[in-house]
């Protein structure tokens, strides 16, 4: 049988580098939005909430610890939960209410108005993610959704949605982490390197109105 490991290589960075460029070409002005509302929570003292499964929640794990500790710049440490990480409450909601709540029952306990919750799913349909993403718009939260082409359900419960033009599970989740990268990046610059963009926010309502 012949071997195409190779080719299979060489077709993964093609697909891979087009979308990027797509994806990033399409969706850059809703990243750095979702980076503008992220500094802008931070700095009217809110956190950020994070949740995915499967890859999706070491991805929500992964950014959650750049903002705690740092990201590229040496800076004070920024709220962010992972909700993935606390096995004691994921294990009795789902035994005592169901699986579907595991995120939403934590944001009713940690998310406050003004908070920020990114939601991770390459399908958009995650039913536990879509139920936390309600919980966080009942609570007066901003939402930020990471998901495949379509969007799924999650497209109308984000208030942004970064949505990567493929329906395959690797290159979604391959476009997510770079687009979590440039979110943290991006956040850091907006609160530590270029402040007066948030001045004109800060000065008025920053609340995002429905």
């Amino acid at each position: 049988m012949k071997d195409s490991a190779l080719e299979i290589i060489a077709r993964h960075a093609r697909d891979g580098a087009r979308l990027r460029e797509e994806f990033f070409r399409a969706q850059g002005s809703n990243l750095r939005d979702a980076a503008l509302r992220a500094a802008l929570c931070l700095a009217g003292g809110g956190k950020i909430l994070l949740c995915g499964n499967g890859g999706s929640a070491a991805d929500a794990q992964h950014l959650a610890a750049e903002f705690v500790n740092r990201f590229l710049m040496d800076r004070p440490a920024l709220p962010a939960i992972a909700l993935s990480t606390d096995t004691s409450a994921l294990t009795a909601i789902g035994n005592d209410l169901d699986f579907s709540q595991v995120f939403a029952r934590q944001v009713e306990a940690l998310g406050r108005k003004g908070d920020l919750l990114l939601g991770i799913s390459t399908s958009g349909n995650s039913a536990n993610v879509l139920a936390a993403l309600r919980a966080a718009r009942s609570a007066g939260m901003f939402t930020v959704g990471l998901t495949g082409q379509g969007g799924g359900e999650m497209a109308t419960l984000c208030h942004i949605l970064l949505e990567a033009p493929s329906g395959h599970t690797p290159l979604i989740q391959e476009l997510h982490i770079a687009a979590g990268h440039l979110f943290c990046q991006l956040t850091d610059y907006y609160l530590f390197e270029n402040v007066t963009a948030l001045t004109p926010y800060l000065q008025s309502d920053p609340e995002h109105k429905d």
